[in-house]
């Protein structure tokens, strides 16, 4: 049995038509092929460790993609969310809304709710980013900047076992550049404009390297982004992201690592438009006062201890956590025609300790790897919110002062997780059961209200994983496993009564399955997984006499589809020539009340990228597309709506379909490996928009034509 029925994997993809030879391949006599029994087995533990291993990929029990830097840098990406842009299954929602800016992320996988990322375990090298994991894990702050990123890790199924919470829609793992074995460094500097707003320049550098005996070693990285967006007026953002990583090697086979990260952020919020603002200019901004701002420090400290038979890791992190916002509400009945500005500044902690062990047993036909790990998670959160008077719309000039202090709460979260999972090996078969047990105690102290809220639950969640390695090239996998997202902080404030919270809270719960097949041998990567999510314990807020009731409420269910051909062993004109595409579809609806069997919103059914890269002497050149279908936006009352609403709120969002090329030339050692490349994102400058039913709700314009640049040295 080779390292590949024991490691963990590179991406692989699957159009139809390979999926069909595939098959004929199976009914031709290839299931006798059997893996090389005789490399020696060696324990994986971490799953997110050695991202850059061919056969992490191949080798895993669901659904996973590793977009790599190379990936990130050919496709012209500037922010986090156009790197995660065409992963199969994630869909990534434009601008819009309190989620309207560079700071934020939203992304949804398997048409799970986008906005500010709220089913997702989102990591930066294994530690959230959310500033508080179980009681606020929405990513109105995302803490990172693109430059600092070496590759981007997203597992889909097969996770919920060993990370949590907020893991319906699977874990996102950012990594970053690792600690060079040589002294080096490295700079870059990429700027885009279009032909409204202003020019967005994202810059980084890196400068470290290690002892000669590899037993020590540190890394500074530093990523900024600055500038104007493709939005008039109110659509700047400043972001400087600062990471410190060291690492010290006691012997062959211990380790300490240490990671310090400071980041600051300041972004403006454009807002959204109503019909009619929107037919005048789409790029213009009403909301000029809309704002948003945050910092995060925070540190981490890993111990390692690796043999072949076994691993013992024991991390403990700490962050401190500050974002705020400025967001000009709209009177009603008296007030109409008035606005206010509301101010809401927010404070978190979070402090963990993870020990895991790994150990690997050998029998005569079989082998087991089993992981046992523990998780204690402290959150604290203070909350508070502030607004001006009411003034005529429209009628001031500077920012108003919100000094009238009006909401405080205060709460934090207890929560101890312990895991265990065995990878069994036996013959051509890998199979891996685990359950993750969490138990979690949460309250809320409301200072206006006088009250004080809290909640204990618990929540087994089993998982079970099958791989069927046909060869070394070629597996079939499935999985089934069950997912959780914890309570909330503002669920435990609505609702219910005195110190009571409302009736019917409890952790949401979702039943995941994935079965698919993944080839590669290194000219030909190809995947296909079908999956199905059964989010039956969703909550929803009726009114305050009713609180919460458990909507039962939703299904997703699609294929995942992607290939990635090096087509220069086809014929000797194609050398340097290779092609990608994938294909996503979605089907996620409702399965109670007034729109059962109806489209969720803000998700497309359907999702397709396809692009070819040639590589010829220093040139490299890009052509790549995505497109989406249409998504709803259908509000929540009795009616479905469809038709455009005249606010910008409601309606139909059409579906898109966009080009981009880039072209890129590399100088070589001789020039300090000097890159230079050009490119343009939404070639045919195709209009498309958003909507956002937020406060600051409306119509949100997408990308125009855009131009961009790019220049990278290292030493």
């Amino acid at each position: 049995m080779t390292d590949s029925c024991n490691a963990y994997y590179r991406p692989a993809r699957l159009t139809p038509l390979a999926l069909a030879l595939a098959l004929a391949f199976i009914s031709s006599g290839s299931l006798a092929a059997t893996a090389d029994t005789e490399t020696p087995l060696v324990v994986v533990g971490n799953w997110l460790d050695n991202t850059d291993n061919s056969d992490t990929l191949l080798n895993h029990g669901g659904a996973r993609t590793i977009k790599t830097k190379k990936q990130i840098d050919e496709s012209g990406a500037e922010t986090i969310a156009d790197a995660l842009r065409g992963i199969p299954g994630v869909q990534v929602r434009d601008s819009n809304g309190t989620g309207g800016s560079d700071v934020s992320l939203n992304v949804g996988i398997r048409g799970l709710p986008a906005r500010l990322s709220p089913r997702s375990t989102i990591l930066l090298d294994g530690i959230p980013l959310a500033a508080a994991p179980y009681g606020q894990p929405q990513l109105s702050m995302s803490p990172l900047s693109l430059g600092s990123i070496s590759s981007i890790d997203v597992m889909r199924g097969a996770t919920s076992v060993r990370y949590g919470p907020q893991n319906v829609g699977g874990v996102i793992n950012f990594v970053t550049k690792p600690i060079p074995e040589t002294f080096s460094g490295s700079a870059s500097v990429k700027t885009q404009g279009a032909r409204t707003g202003g020019l967005k320049t994202l810059t980084d550098a890196s400068v470290g390297g290690s002892k000669e005996d590899g037993s020590a070693g540190a890394l500074l990285l530093y990523s900024g982004l600055h500038g104007q967006g493709y939005r008039k007026n109110n659509d700047n953002t400043d972001i400087d992201d600062i990471i410190l990583k060291t690492r010290y090697a006691f012997s062959d086979t211990d380790e300490l690592l240490a990671n310090f990260h400071y980041y600051h952020a300041q972004s403006g919020m454009p807002g959204g438009l109503s019909e009619a603002q929107y037919k005048a200019d789409p790029y213009q901004s009403v909301r000029p006062f809309d704002r948003f701002e945050g910092n995060r420090q925070d540190m981490s400290f890993k111990y390692r201890h690796q043999e072949d038979d076994k691993q013992f890791e024991l991390l403990t992190w700490f962050s401190k956590s500050y974002r705020g916002s400025y967001i000009e509400s709209e009177g009603t009945k008296e007030n109409a025609g008035k606005s206010r500005l509301v101010s809401y500044p927010r404070h978190y902690t979070a402090y963990a300790i993870e020990p895991s062990y790994s150990q690997l047993f050998r029998f005569d036909n079989q082998s087991h790897e089993i992981t046992l790990g523990y998780r204690y998670l402290n959150e604290t959160a203070d909350e508070k919110a502030y607004r001006s008077g009411w003034y005529p719309t429209g009628s001031q000039s500077s920012r108003p002062q919100t000094d009238n202090y009006y909401q405080h709460t205060s709460g934090g979260t207890e929560a101890h997780a312990i895991y265990i999972d065995d990878t069994i090996n036996f013959g051509n078969w890998t199979v891996i059961p685990g359950l993750r047990y969490e138990n979690i105690k949460i309250h809320l102290d409301d200072g206006f209200r006088d009250q004080f809220r809290s909640k204990s639950y618990s929540e087994p969640l089993p998982a079970l994983s099958v791989i069927y390695h046909i060869d070394d090239q070629w597996k079939l996998f499935a999985n089934a496993g069950s997912s959780f997202g914890s309570l909330q902080y503002f669920q435990l404030n609505t609702g219910g009564a005195g110190n009571d919270p409302a009736n019917g809270l409890s952790a949401e719960k979702a039943h995941n399955y994935e079965a698919g097949t993944r080839f590669d041998d290194g000219l030909l990567s190809a995947e296909m997984t079908l999956f199905y999510i059964d989010f039956n314990d969703q909550l929803q807020y009726i009114e305050n006499s009713t609180g919460w009731t458990n909507l039962g409420a939703t299904t997703h269910q699609g294929v995942e589809l992607a290939l990635n051909y090096d087509l220069s062993e086809a014929a000797k004109w194609l050398d340097g020539v290779s092609i990608y595409s994938t294909y996503t579809y979605t089907k996620a609806v409702s399965k109670r009340g007034n729109f059962a069997d109806k489209d969720l919103p803000f998700y497309s059914r359907q999702l397709f990228t396809a692009g070819a890269r040639y590589e010829t002497g220093n040139w490299v050149w890009n052509l790549n597309t995505y497109a989406q279908s249409k998504q709803q936006s259908p509000g929540t009352g009795k009616n479905y709506i469809t038709e455009g609403s005249a606010d910008g709120r409601y309606g139909i969002i059409p579906g898109y379909m966009m080009w981009d090329a880039r072209a890129e030339y590399h100088f070589g050692p001789q020039w300090s490996d000097l890159t230079l490349s050009a490119g343009v994102k939404n070639l045919f400058d195709q209009a498309s928009f958003t909507r956002s039913t937020d406060n600051n709700y409306g119509i949100y314009a997408g990308q125009p034509r855009t131009f961009f640049a790019q220049a990278s040295v290292k030493f």
